[in-house]
């Protein structure tokens, strides 16, 4: 497989282009390095990508780059970069609108007719806004309650009208709370596990008892390799959902006893555009891609707390 990884500097974009290259594909890793947060850490994670195996690393903005170039010769598109974060897409709308549609749709213009086996669409669960029902199927109504949400819903449709009207083998995921290493900074599980390993407080918005349905990155990933080999018809949509859901509290409770400390928290309002309860069913990506989540929360987490605490240790002896 010839693959273009888009966002690969970042969390989900960058375990995908790994495990790519790791199965011997040959993997074409681009992002534009934008500023959401710190840019080292992006390009830290370019190096390990430039350094494996038959991994080709493009820093190039994809609202004014020459796509044709990029997409030249690859079979599967993994469209993972996009302007993450419920909480600023109230301020910055247009840059949400930049990097979430309108790259959305030069990328899929721009394999038009070339006859590519796969685009795969990274979407979110934020489409959903307040579910009436759970575990939510893939035929929920759509009622995303963030600006965020409704540019990762136009990019959606965007695909389905390229599936629709030009045949374009699209499918489009609706990843649910994708948490484990290399977790973006803002991500409350990122936050969460820094303050119990250093003692700070942690910022908790809302009562704690909001439910989120918690996905392992490395299922996300196999998610992605599964939806760009399944035969499934064009414009398809299918939830990637851990199967496991519990509330923020209940995780707080996880990571202390994960590092074996209390963790103080520090109450704040709830947030504009934060859904109170997320769930997704995985039924349709069990019939499509025959595709399950394999990882518990409490595994993945340990495995997160992991990652964090080696990373604190390399620095300390830097």
């Amino acid at each position: 497989m010839r693959a273009l990884v888009t966002g690969a500097a970042g969390f989900i974009g960058s375990h995908l282009a790994e495990r790519l290259c790791a199965d011997g594909h040959s993997v074409r890793a681009v992002d534009c390095l934008t500023p959401y947060y710190d840019v080292s850490l992006k390009r830290r994670t370019l190096r390990a990508l430039e350094a494996m195996s038959d991994c080709q690393v493009v820093v190039a903005d994809l609202r004014s780059a020459d796509l044709a170039e990029l997409v030249d010769d690859v079979d599967v598109v993994f469209h993972q970069a996009g302007q993450p974060g419920v909480r600023a897409s109230w301020d910055e709308f247009d840059v949400y609108v930049q990097h979430n549609v309108l790259v959305t749709q030069r990328l899929l213009d721009a394999v038009r007719g070339r006859g590519i086996r796969r685009f795969v669409y990274a979407s979110s669960s934020s489409v959903y806004g307040d579910a009436r029902t759970y575990p939510t199927g893939e035929d929920e109504v759509l009622r995303p309650v963030s600006p965020y949400g409704v540019t990762k819903l136009a990019a959606e449709q965007l695909c389905g009208v390229y599936a629709t009207r030009g045949g374009m083998p699209v499918v489009s995921l609706r990843y649910f709370t994708v948490f484990g290493p290399r977790q973006r900074p803002d991500m409350a599980m990122h936050r969460l596990i820094e303050a119990a390993l250093s003692g700070d407080p942690f910022p908790l918005f809302g009562d704690g008892r909001q439910v989120r349905d918690f996905t392992y990155v490395d299922d996300v990933v196999e998610a992605n390799l599964r939806a760009a080999s399944a035969e499934v018809p064009p414009g398809s949509v299918v939830n990637v959902a851990g199967g496991t859901t519990a509330s923020l509290l209940e995780v707080v409770g996880i990571v202390e006893r994960l590092v074996g400390r209390r963790v103080a928290l520090h109450r704040r309002p709830s947030a504009a555009g934060d859904v109170l309860r997320t769930g997704g069913s995985t039924e349709r990506a069990r019939r499509l891609l025959g595709w399950r989540p394999q990882v518990p929360l409490t595994d993945g987490l340990a495995a997160q707390v992991a990652w964090h605490a080696l990373r604190r240790a390399t620095a300390r002896s830097a």
